[in-house]
């Protein structure tokens, strides 16, 4: 398996866990109080919206060709990084 295949399931694999911690923060939610569903609301949609864009950035990674492939992988690892921050900051966040 080549770079590209190996980084590509590591994406989806990372999705996937944040997916997972969005399904828990929405349990989490669900039993809170008005405030705290409110502010853990926003941040599941926001979160959401990081894994859409995760989702995008993957089917970009996907179609790119082994010329383009080091720059879209650049691209593709900042925006995760990002990502990943706000998908911690989130889960920190919900265990106050």
């Amino acid at each position: 398996m080549n770079e590209k295949e190996l980084h590509k399931q590591k994406m989806q694999a990372q999705l996937d866990e944040w997916q997972a911690e969005v399904d828990k923060l929405r349990a989490q939610a669900s039993g809170a109080s008005a405030d705290a569903q409110m502010r853990l609301n926003e941040r599941i949609e926001a979160l959401q919206d990081r894994i859409e864009e995760g989702k995008t950035r993957l089917e970009a990674a996907a179609e790119a060709s082994e010329d383009t492939w080091a720059a879209v992988r650049d691209r593709v690892e900042s925006a995760w990084d990002s990502a990943k921050s706000a998908v911690g900051e989130a889960v920190d966040e919900s265990k106050k």
